[in-house]
């Protein structure tokens, strides 16, 4: 079950953000996601708003990567994160130790776009 808005206003608070709509709307349904696509082969973590604050706050991107906020990843040590230093916000993959923006992989414009090509196609190694 996806998060009410109130929740989603504390998450955008706490991170000093606001959240593309795309991305509101996916919080509040279905919320997250946890799983393994196929035909792509790959897994994919999009991480329910109440995680979203611990997750930040453990994976520690902000110190390294100003304007970061990991929301998902692939359940290992790559982190999806958008990069707010940018309006609207790419999503972009980094590895957990990512020191410099230039490291990042961008995966896609939109949470749309992102969630579109994904069961398809997967991470964007490139």
């Amino acid at each position: 079950m996806g998060a009410p808005d109130a929740a989603i206003q504390r998450a955008e608070r706490a991170l000093g953000v606001a959240f593309p709509e795309d991305y509101r709307s996916f919080l509040s349904d279905p919320g997250s996601v946890a799983r393994h696509f196929l035909p792509a082969g790959d897994f994919l973590t999009l991480c329910p708003v109440g995680d979203l604050l611990g997750l930040n706050d453990a994976a520690g991107p902000a110190g390294r990567l100003p304007g970061a906020v990991v929301i998902g990843g692939d359940g290992c040590r790559e982190l999806l994160v958008y990069d707010f230093r940018q309006q609207p916000p790419p999503l972009l993959l980094i590895d957990s130790a990512t020191a410099a923006w230039s490291e990042g992989l961008r995966q896609a414009a939109t949470l749309t776009e992102f969630l579109t090509h994904f069961p398809e196609h997967g991470w964007r190694w490139q």
